[in-house]
């Protein structure tokens, strides 16, 4: 099969698209022939040597993917060859086949086509697992989303108004905000011209955020406590803001409020698999009324995925970036 490798960390230039040996199914695990994965940050931490795979896992980036199964491995129950799937990865989708845990595939949502299908498990599985089984946001608070035009903000975006929770974010632009505010968020903030802090609290008259979700860290972290409402939770999900903060613990206690960080692709696979059941149960069949639905920006060929990381690294786009294999034609 044919794969994109890393032979060197590097710019997106050190992507190739290269010859590789099949995966084969191991326990509990399934072959999919891919057709089509979506690209995420943590691939391009990958390319530039600095988010290693967990051990044992594929070498390739790829954090999720859509395609058909191709093949059960021993002690594999309730799939069968041929079935069309979505799946959480630890490694491995930007290629024509993948081998996962049996418990981290999901079926295709009703509504939605095999290709469109690969931008949902990552984000579904992070929002749902940091917002509601971590923050456990209720209807009637408020969250507020950093990047809520990402692949991660726009699913926050729907899951928290399905619930019936009042939604902020920020994001870079007008056509960005836009955006959010068609999918259901009620404040929109450009974080170029405004500070998130004042906005959220004169939105919810001085309050501030019950559940705030980050994907900064450490440049954000003194300002998303202060936007925290008392018995406030942040959950930081990403760095890009980088990774060394000071933290006012004061702020923190007079809030009563609770910090965590989580990383989903190193996560035992136990644990993967009950954050996939979760999604399946609650988030499924909200996509399959019509009431949330995966937020495309655009599809590229699998084979240029030097071009979709580029994508990603300009920040110009609205949702998520696909890489479909070619002869989905698709592309």
């Amino acid at each position: 099969m044919y794969a994109i490798t890393i032979p060197e960390p590097g710019g997106p230039e050190a992507l190739q698209w290269a010859e590789v040996p099949d995966p084969v199914p191991g326990e509990g695990e399934v072959l999919i022939d891919v057709a089509a994965s979506a690209v995420n940050r943590a691939d391009l931490l990958q390319r530039q040597g600095f988010y290693d795979p967990p051990p044992g896992s594929s070498p390739y980036p790829g954090l999720e993917c859509s395609g058909r199964i191709a093949a059960l491995g021993p002690g594999v129950a309730g799939w069968s060859v041929g079935d069309e799937v979505c799946a959480l990865l630890a490694g491995g989708g930007y290629a024509e086949r993948v081998a996962v845990p049996a418990g981290q595939v999901l079926p295709v949502p009703d509504g939605v086509d095999l290709v469109t299908a690969a931008a949902l498990p990552e984000v579904t599985s992070t929002v749902w697992s940091n917002v509601f089984m971590v923050a456990h946001l209720r209807p009637g608070e408020t969250l507020l989303a950093h990047g809520g035009a990402s692949g991660i903000g726009t699913m926050a975006i729907q899951l928290a108004k399905a619930v019936g929770a009042k939604v902020a974010v920020t994001a870079g632009g007008k056509e960005k905000l836009a955006y959010c505010g068609e999918l259901g968020a009620d404040v929109l903030i450009d974080y170029r011209e405004q500070d998130f802090v004042e906005e959220v609290r004169a939105a919810t008259d001085g309050a501030g955020a019950d559940v705030i979700l980050d994907i900064m860290g450490a440049k954000y972290l003194d300002r998303n406590v202060r936007a925290l409402a008392v018995n406030g939770r942040l959950a930081i999900i990403g760095m890009q803001g980088g990774v060394k903060a000071e933290l006012n613990i004061a702020a923190l206690l007079g809030k009563r409020g609770a910090i965590t960080a989580t990383s989903l692709r190193g996560r035992p696979v136990a644990e993967k698999t009950a954050i996939v059941a979760a999604v399946r149960e609650h988030v499924w069949p909200l996509i399959g009324a019509g009431q949330v639905r995966p937020v495309v920006d655009r599809t590229l060929p699998m084979r240029d995925a030097a071009a979709a990381h580029r994508v990603l690294e300009e920040s110009g786009h609205i949702g998520k970036v696909l890489l479909v294999r070619e002869e989905q034609g698709a592309v």
